[in-house]
């Protein structure tokens, strides 16, 4: 039997569900999905600057889910960036 999941806190929403890189066309690209954590995670510690502790109490988790969300935010937009892929906001 799985652990239940514990409810994160997101208190940012974004308001577009598509980041998509200029000059390409949309058929062609590339979809990678980022989830509503992950971007909270990001705007947390990158935008707003709190320690991981700090950031992960904001959202109601541990330090090491978020250290875990943190992590695979990074990796994806850094492949969305390097790799001109479209950015999808998964809910």
């Amino acid at each position: 039997m799985s652990r239940p999941r514990i409810k994160k806190k997101v208190e940012w929403h974004c308001n577009f569900t598509h980041i998509t890189p200029v000059g390409q066309g949309i058929i062609q690209i590339e979809e990678i999905l980022v989830s509503h954590e992950e971007l909270e995670a990001l705007r947390l510690k990158d935008c707003l600057g709190l320690e991981q502790k700090q950031a992960a109490k904001a959202m109601n988790i541990s330090q090491p889910t978020f250290h875990r969300l943190l992590r695979e935010a990074r990796k994806k937009i850094s492949d969305a960036i390097v790799n001109s892929k479209q950015i999808k906001i998964k809910s």
